[in-house]
């Protein structure tokens, strides 16, 4: 299969791309527009990309939203409270179910490599047991990780180091933590070393909700950098929502970029999430309550957007369009200038699949699984400009997707 007339990022003119089978066989320039043949996709001078990447999500706790009470206040706590009774009601197949539902969304709007959060602070591991069962079911649609996150603390709940190690034994990707959570700023530090010493024993990949709160003194964010530095981990480590840095004084922040720079370290911000979470105990002025994405994107760091939640007990919406957070993002965190709107799906795209570490199985380059996606623009500022989606998404050199847009007529 062929796919002609395509726009690539970063390049000028028209393309064709080959697929063989499941890989990428050539990339080849045209002269001009051609007709497609039979059996070939036609991109009609839009642009072709790798896949959408959502980063940072909890299939297990998707699709929960009111059940068995509605989170009233809208805070973070509340929310975990809300879903600790929720978690009272999970079984195998209400887990498995609500998971696949949600991976078709995902799949929908041309996604094709997931990181799931799966909490385990659960003495059954019931979720994580049917998330590994998810995982291998749908192989087909997609490429999934599953992160071993320890909702309710690994120091400061009964048994939490035993069920961590436990989870990355039967099959977890990722070793998680929140040390915010955690009852003492000691057992958060803790907390952290024990979940580096975790993954850097098994191999794991490493990503901790960090300091996901307004509190200015909430400083989790440079015990782990300095963790992930003096091991060499960097590149395999992601801090996630690091909010509490939207109200760290910049003096401190100052310093703390040098520390993050020489970490390597990777971040996930969910804005949408967020904007509705934080801020949550201020009058006015209100903060955003969102981590520094500009000026961490900006001085060269590796960061990117996850959705978190879809209709759960911290954010009631949300329908699997990573599009819509980007949008949501770029106009939440002052990145609307022109330089940063160019190259707005690089949020979505390249620095997630870096954040997943996804390397060499990753990218339109010959040779690399034949997983892309046809967009609905010619470049990025114009999928922002006109909410434009994901028209056709192939994996494996296989059509997975088809979009038809919506036409409208006049008079």
């Amino acid at each position: 299969m062929n796919i002609v007339n395509a726009r690539l990022r970063g390049r000028e003119g028209l393309f064709q791309i080959a697929l063989d089978g499941s890989q990428i066989a050539a990339i080849t320039a045209q002269s001009a527009e051609v007709s497609a043949s039979e059996g070939d996709l036609d991109a009609a001078n839009n642009l072709v990309v790798a896949p959408f990447v959502e980063p940072h999500i909890h299939l297990d706790a998707t699709l929960t939203a009111g059940e068995p009470n509605w989170n009233m206040s809208g805070t973070l706590f509340e929310g975990i409270e809300r879903w600790a009774e929720r978690k009272a009601l999970v079984t195998h197949e209400d887990t498995k179910t609500r998971a696949k539902k949600t991976i078709d969304m995902l799949v929908d709007h041309g996604i094709q490599h997931v990181r799931t959060h799966v909490d385990v602070t659960d003495p059954t591991l019931a979720a994580l047991k049917a998330m590994l069962e998810v995982r291998e079911e749908t192989r087909h649609l997609i490429d999934l990780q599953i992160v071993a996150f320890p909702q309710e603390g690994i120091e400061s709940y009964a048994g939490g180091r035993a069920l961590m190690e436990q989870a990355v034994e039967l099959g977890a990707d990722v070793v998680g933590g929140i040390p915010h959570f955690e009852n003492t700023r000691d057992q958060g530090v803790s907390s952290i070393k024990f979940l580096m010493d975790l993954a850097e024993r098994t191999g794991c990949l490493v990503d901790v909700h960090c300091d996901e709160t307004d509190d200015p003194q909430s400083r989790f964010l440079e015990v782990l950098a300095e963790e992930a530095r003096v091991r060499g981990m960097g590149a395999r480590v992601t801090a996630s929502h690091t909010v509490a840095m939207g109200s760290y004084d910049n003096a401190y922040c100052s310093k703390l970029f040098r520390l993050l720079k020489m970490s390597g370290i990777n971040f996930v911000s969910c804005p949408t999430e967020s904007i509705h979470l934080q801020g949550r105990f201020d009058s006015y002025p209100k903060r955003r309550g969102l981590t520094r994405v500009a000026e961490i994107d900006h001085a060269g760091m590796n960061v990117c957007f996850g959705q978190d939640s879809i209709v759960d007990p911290w954010y009631p919406l949300g329908n699997g369009n990573i599009l819509r957070i980007l949008e949501a993002g770029l106009h939440i965190c002052h990145m609307l200038g022109y330089e940063d709107l160019k190259r707005s799906l690089d949020l979505i795209t390249d620095n997630s699949a870096r954040t997943l570490h996804l390397g060499e199985r990753y990218g339109l380059e010959v040779g690399r699984p034949a997983n892309l996606l046809i967009l609905s623009a010619p470049d990025d500022y114009e999928m922002i400009r006109t909410q434009g989606h994901a028209l056709v998404s192939v994996r494996h050199g296989e059509v997975l997707m088809r979009r038809t847009p919506a036409s409208v007529q006049r008079g």
